[in-house]
């Protein structure tokens, strides 16, 4: 009987030798296989480094006061124009049908230069990097105080106004936006030195005015200096009120930028 117990003993150590080993095996053959995995995911992720370009044909109009010859040693400021969606195109002609060039063809004088460019695209969004090399271009060639850029845009342009107060903060001394559309989150990238005048129709059909009513919301809630001008019975065509009022030009001149 003893004997038999001790065989059974020995059986069964001889057993759980064997299960360990299988254990031990199981695990070496599933580490390996995680850890080639691993160095196979490893071996996938290539670092790489790439200097893009952007390139962008733009066609603009480009007004200089009357008295900008005359002072030669003066410096003026800049009011930059992003037309809607309609005029974009090749045609150059068509930005005359709004806005600031509209006004300047039927004999409007600025204190400022006017730099209008053409988004070329009908049916794109606008080149923001495009125009701001533009921008830079022009103020590099002109007696321009980088202190008094002004930035103003409707529609798709008042949209891509937005988009340029966000990723260029440091640029522009006042920003006025008609019928733009923005999103929320934009408001904290802006910066809170900007003075900024919104203009909205209650009646717009094409781009609702709670992109307006929101955006002015969120930004005096965080105590930005913003003027809000809506509308009432008005559509989307809220830039013939905003760009023939007087108050607008003379609260461009007003403003300069601190840094």
């Amino acid at each position: 009987m003893s004997m038999l117990i001790r065989g059974n003993r020995t059986q069964t150590f001889v057993t759980f030798r064997m299960q360990y080993s299988k254990t031990v095996a199981a695990l070496f053959l599933l580490c390996s296989f995680l850890l080639l995995k691993s160095c196979a995911a490893q071996t996938n992720l290539v670092e790489g480094e790439l200097d893009t370009v952007t390139k962008e044909n733009l066609q603009y109009y480009l007004y200089y006061p009357e008295t900008y010859e005359a002072e030669k040693d003066a410096s003026f400021g800049l009011l930059l124009f992003l037309h809607g969606g309609g005029e974009a195109g090749r045609d150059l002609r068509a930005l005359t049908s709004d806005g600031p060039p509209k006004m300047l063809v039927e004999g409007k004088q600025f204190p400022f230069l006017v730099l209008a460019p053409q988004n070329p695209h009908k049916k794109k969004w606008w080149n923001t990097q495009a125009v701001m090399q533009l921008l830079d271009s022009v103020v590099a060639n002109s007696r321009v105080n980088p202190k008094q850029i002004y930035l103003t845009g409707l529609s798709r342009g008042g949209s891509a106004a937005w988009e340029l107060a966000t990723q260029y903060p440091d640029t522009f001394a006042a920003m006025a936006v008609v019928c733009g559309m923005t999103p929320i989150p934009y408001a904290h990238w802006i910066d809170k030195h900007m003075p900024i005048w919104v203009f909205h129709g209650d009646q717009d059909e094409v781009i609702p005015v709670s992109e307006s009513d929101d955006m002015v919301q969120k930004l005096t809630a965080m105590g930005y200096n913003v003027k809000y001008t809506r509308y009432e019975n008005v559509g989307h065509n809220a830039w013939s009120k905003a760009y023939t009022n007087d108050e607008l030009y003379e609260w461009f001149t007003l403003q300069e930028r601190k840094d």
